[in-house]
Formats: C-alpha cells, structure tokens, sequence
C-alpha cells in the first residue's frame, strides 16, 4: 500500500524535525555540557594571503575564537556587538580571533571594512579549524582562557556587550 504524499512529506518533515533538534542540543552551550569544555583548546596555525595567525601566540590572554562568513546573517547581527566588546576588553587581555570561512575574498574584505573589524581577522575557507573544533554552524564562538583551556562553546549570535557576557570574560 502506498502512502499518501501529504502523509509521506508530513514524516518527512518530522524526521527532519527530529535530527535537527537533536544536533542542536549536542553540541550547543545551552544543556549538556560540549565536548572538549574543561580541556586545552586545540592548537592552530591559519595562514591566508595577510597573515598567519596560530593560538600558541595567544598564551596568557584570554580568546574569543569566532567562526563566521560574511554571508551569514547571525554573524552579520553579531557583528557590531562583537567590535564593541573587543575594544572595551583588549587592555584586559581578551583578543578576538575571527575565523572567516568565506571564499570570495573580495567579499571577505569588503565586510571587514563595512563593519570596521579593528579585531585580528584570518580567512580560512577550507573550514579546516573549523572541523578542528567541531563547529556545525556559524557563527560559533570558543572562548579559550588563559592558559589555554576551552571554557565556553556558543552556538549562534549574541550580544558581545550583553552583561552576561561581560562578567563571564571578566571572571577569566
């Protein structure tokens, strides 16, 4: 007996459903704890047409590691906010390292100047510290305390200013 195609897109649909929500709360800050939090962040070395940016030069300051693309909207939203929080904190040791996954160069540079990314940018489209990390979505954020330990993973956009944010970077 066949099933009717309604029938058939509606549990199509919920499988969907289903896997999506359960990726979603593998792997994000909100519930059961990621994987590698508590554990030394692993080490990269990123080198694009500009520079090459590897962690081990970070050692004794605290890393917001931030995967994003300029074609993305959250990572467009978070943008401005994440500007903000860098230039408040950077006397206090936090450094902001993006990790742009864009292809397109020119769109790559184009965002850095639009959106006045005074942060240390690397553009890395192969996405392999990305993979390195386990992000599945972006933007993705690590942040790495000072001794080089992974203590937070966040899934999605946020406010780089919100208080929340703030206090937990200053606790480092």
């Amino acid at each position: 007996m066949r099933l009717p195609l309604w029938l058939f897109s509606m549990k199509a649909l919920l499988v969907c459903a289903v896997t999506l929500s359960v990726l979603i709360l593998v792997d994000c800050d909100r519930g059961t704890r990621p994987k590698g939090i508590g554990a030394s962040a692993p080490q990269f070395s990123i080198q694009d047409d500009e520079r090459t940016v590897a962690l081990r030069d970070f050692r004794g300051q605290i890393v917001v590691l931030n995967f994003w693309a300029s074609w993305c909207p959250p990572c467009i939203e978070e943008t401005p906010s994440l500007v903000v929080m860098q230039r408040r904190l950077r006397a206090k040791g936090i450094t902001v390292i993006g990790v742009s996954i864009d292809e397109d160069e020119q769109a790559y540079h184009r965002f850095l100047k639009e959106h006045g990314i005074d942060f240390i940018t690397v553009r890395e489209p192969s996405e392999a510290t990305e993979h390195l990390y386990g992000t599945v979505k972006i933007p993705e954020t690590y942040i790495i305390d000072r001794n080089g330990i992974l203590r937070r993973k966040i899934v999605s956009s946020v406010d780089w200013t919100s208080s929340d944010i703030l206090e937990f970077l200053s606790s480092l």
